[in-house]
């Protein structure tokens, strides 16, 4: 952490924005067993602490609550009371760290400690503020427990966009070799990122509450992604770089010369693009409109914590490809039915293997030994080829394939097709009939007929869309991925 004493987190809506000061992170940990408060509390090893918030408090949290050897679980801000109590009845945490606003999601019995002032009524449970337990001295009192690389530091639920979501259990080790894949990229270090991920995923906790920490960047915290706000974001702080899911960068592409007029993006050198391949006509678009961006894919999963594969859009030459597999990860493409090593250009499940690979899924043992074999590989359940050259090509997930006819279709060709029309924004397709769901852009009359018919025309008869419902906006994760089985729920329901 050499460079911790020069990394900046800027929350624009504080009182620090609007007296254009930046708070710097301190390496002295938040005093959480020296607060009265927090005695009969008191976090020990392995005990397990949650945070539900957007705040940008929460690195220091985290950071804080690992240093003691205890385990960091996050949850969805945007979780009903209802699925963070299943949560917490599944972690045990000791204690909560969350804003006044979401701690009436909690239930009964819970020890709460705010990420911001409570100007309201005192919350139940409340026992302490992030601010004023910060200004308090250890006392010396506690002596820490060892924490080994082997350690659990996080457990962080996966996204469930096939079925269930589970706890995915991850070691010091597995974190800091993202850490150290960042800090080998030196350039990083003058970058200032414009967080809009939220640090309950696993990209914006590996990334904004430690790597950048790390290397000393400058972070914007927004806390929750709203385009507007983000772009003014990047004007006023002279933002480099940006972490986006594809629709962002098609909506940026389509309002360009509203974009440009208002805001000043002459400081932003890079966009970051996770959550499914990029096409080449998105791709390309982007860059006419914003010719001195670059453009990169990246490729991880919750139980890779940020192993996987990586590129620059323009510099590899390659359009549609998760780029080539991260300097500490191994791969292997199987055959899903017969185990079968498979070779170059052969589609099949995507293996890997690497320091970065999470340890299991929290008390399940058969989802654990499903995924994660004897020998410490990692099945990532989505279908890919790796070319001649090492990239890496992601074809859809193993679970979402359409079986139509005797035939298989993936999802992901029809939708990057379809959000290649002029009136649609996004769209999603699921394995009924199939079916695909479309968000139009404002004002257009597109037609279910328009919309198979511009599909029928690009694919074989097998692939085409068999029917078209249109919706305001597609459920996602906070990394962009599509929540297949949110829609299939919603196509049953409308038979």
């Amino acid at each position: 952490m050499a460079n911790a004493e020069r990394s900046s987190l800027i929350d624009p809506r504080s009182g620090f924005c609007k007296s254009n000061s930046t708070f710097y992170t301190k390496r002295n940990p938040i005093s959480l067993p020296s607060s009265p408060s927090l005695d009969s509390v008191s976090t020990v090893k392995s005990d397990y602490v949650k945070a539900t918030s957007s705040s940008f408090y929460i690195p220091i949290v985290c950071l804080a609550v690992m240093s003691l050897g205890a385990v960091v679980t996050t949850a969805n801000t945007l979780y009903t009371a209802g699925e963070i109590s299943k949560q917490i009845a599944d972690s045990k945490p000791k204690l909560v760290f969350t804003t006044v606003h979401l701690a009436h999601k909690l239930p009964d019995g819970i020890f709460i400690v705010l990420t911001e002032e409570n100007e309201e009524e005192t919350t139940r449970g409340v026992i302490g503020v992030v601010s004023e337990m910060m200004k308090k001295e250890p006392s010396g009192e506690r002596v820490r427990d060892r924490v080994n690389q082997e350690d659990t530091a996080v457990m962080l639920y996966s996204s469930g966009t096939t079925g269930a979501s589970k706890g995915v259990i991850s070691s010091h080790k597995n974190l800091t070799t993202h850490v150290a894949r960042m800090l080998a990229e030196s350039s990083l270090q003058e970058q200032v990122f414009i967080c809009t991920v939220p640090m309950f995923h696993t990209f914006g906790l590996l990334t904004f509450a430690m790597a950048t920490v790390a290397l000393g960047s400058t972070v914007v915290i927004l806390g929750r992604f709203e385009l507007n706000e983000m772009l003014a974001a990047v004007e006023k702080y002279r933002a480099t770089t940006l972490i986006l899911a594809p629709p962002v960068l098609v909506v940026m592409t389509n309002e360009a010369d509203v974009i440009k007029a208002k805001y000043d993006l002459r400081s932003l050198d890079k966009v970051t693009c996770g959550g499914a391949p990029l096409s080449k006509e998105v791709t390309e678009g982007f860059l006419k409109k914003y010719p001195t961006v670059r453009v990169l894919q990246a490729y991880a999963l919750t139980e890779s914590n940020g192993g996987g594969a990586f590129m620059d859009v323009v510099d590899s030459g390659r359009y549609g490809t998760a780029g080539k597999l991260t300097c500490d990860v191994e791969a292997r493409i199987v055959d899903p039915d017969t185990g079968r090593f498979l070779g170059t250009n052969q589609t099949g499940e995507l293996w890997l293997k690497g320091p970065s690979i999470s340890k299991g899924y929290f008390k399940n043992q058969e989802a654990t030994s499903e995924t994660f074999n004897r020998e410490g590989w990692l099945k990532t359940g989505d279908l890919c080829y790796i070319d001649d050259d090492g990239f890496l090509y992601i074809v859809d997930r193993l679970k979402e394939l359409i079986k139509y006819k005797g035939y298989q279709v993936a999802p992901a060709e029809l939708e990057a097709l379809l959000i290649t029309h002029p009136d649609i924004l996004d769209a999603a397709v699921i394995p009924t009939i199939p079916m695909a769901y479309v968000t139009r852009k404002p004002e257009s009359n597109l037609s279910e007929k328009q919309v198979i018919d511009f599909i029928s025309k690009q694919v074989a008869p097998y692939k085409k869309i068999r029917k078209v419902a249109f919706i305001n906006s597609i459920p996602k994760t906070p990394s962009g991925k599509i929540l297949r089985k949110d829609l299939i729920k919603l196509s049953i329901s409308k038979l």
